[in-house]
């Protein structure tokens, strides 16, 4: 090598240590979306395993395992409107119908003749209520 090149070498040395990162905003912008994105699917993912286990001891918890359920018989023309205010006619039929839809984790409010639909136990004294037994025979 000449004596040129080793003070041209000398002048500009290299850095061998390591460069930092220099991010833009709009970089910092796509790092933490893309932070939140995984953090959200993390959480969603664990949710989904937990979720199952959460609502089985909730279900154990708040029921004995010789739970009974009682039942009414859905009649020809029937509704839920009219099985509440058969069940309870003080009550507001609202209230009844809407535990009723998610005591049997109904879509909606249809219903069809010959469908046993579980009812609150607070009803259980009601004539057209049958316990999950005498549905069986």
């Amino acid at each position: 090598m000449s004596a040129q090149a080793v003070l041209q070498q000398e002048s500009h040395p290299v850095r061998t240590t390591g460069a930092k990162l220099r991010l833009t905003r709009r970089g910092r912008v796509v790092f933490g979306f893309l932070a939140t994105v995984l953090l959200a699917g993390l959480l969603a993912l664990i949710a989904t395993f937990a979720a199952p286990q959460a609502l089985a001891s909730v279900g154990a918890a708040g029921q004995g395992s010789d739970q009974q359920f009682h039942y009414v018989v859905v009649q020809p023309g029937a509704s839920l409107w009219s099985l509440a205010t058969e069940l309870d006619p003080e009550a507001d039929p609202r209230d009844l119908v809407a535990e009723i839809v998610q005591l049997n984790q109904l879509d909606g409010s249809g219903i069809e003749a010959g469908d046993a639909i579980a009812v609150p136990l607070r009803y259980s004294d009601s004539p057209a209520v049958f316990q999950s037994e005498e549905l069986a025979a």
